[in-house]
């Protein structure tokens, strides 16, 4: 590199993480008072594309959203902790996990609210995708979503294949 950097060959999972916090506002709620699904995805994105990039240190995009479960309402005036991290890397896409809580912000109550898996490329200046570093787990739950995000994109190969295959049988119709 022209830099005078040298190009690492692997991150450690920590090197990736993103801790985000927002306040539920009035405008991020529905009718019942709790944040909006959609808001929330949106904010998982961000938060998830934030650790993909610290990882690769390129642009990356979503490619896939395998899961995102709902296990609690979060309400208006609580804060949401986001927190990220690439759990895997592949050739070009990496699995990123966001774990999100709930604050009570005048008890410090916190609640495991959401969990997500997301698949980002990183992709160079021209948009083409590139191949990311490595990614070293050292903690024993870092080793075990590395361990589960395998699986998880074994099922979203498959998961993308039948559906190849149904949609082009739908076009033939």
């Amino acid at each position: 590199m022209s830099t005078g950097q040298v190009e690492k060959v692997e991150k450690h999972v920590r090197e990736s993480h993103v801790e985000m916090v927002e306040l539920v506002l009035p405008n991020d709620t529905n009718q019942l008072g709790n944040l909006l699904g959609g808001r929330l995805m949106h904010w998982i994105d961000i938060a998830a594309a934030m650790a993909a990039t610290r990882h690769s240190n390129h642009v990356c995009v979503t490619a896939a959203v395998d899961e995102i479960s709902f296990f609690q309402p979060i309400k208006l005036g609580e804060l949401v902790i986001l927190k990220a991290s690439v759990n895997r890397v592949f050739n070009t896409s990496m699995e990123v996990g966001v774990k999100v809580f709930s604050e009570k912000p005048l008890t410090g109550e916190r609640t495991h609210s959401n969990s997500a898996f997301l698949t980002f490329v990183s992709i160079d200046k021209e948009g083409r995708p590139v191949k990311s570093v490595a990614i070293v787990p050292d903690t024993s739950d870092e080793v075990r979503r590395f361990e589960q995000a395998l699986f998880r994109r074994e099922q979203r190969l498959k998961h993308r294949a039948e559906s190849k295959r149904i949609w082009s049988k739908d076009k033939e119709e």
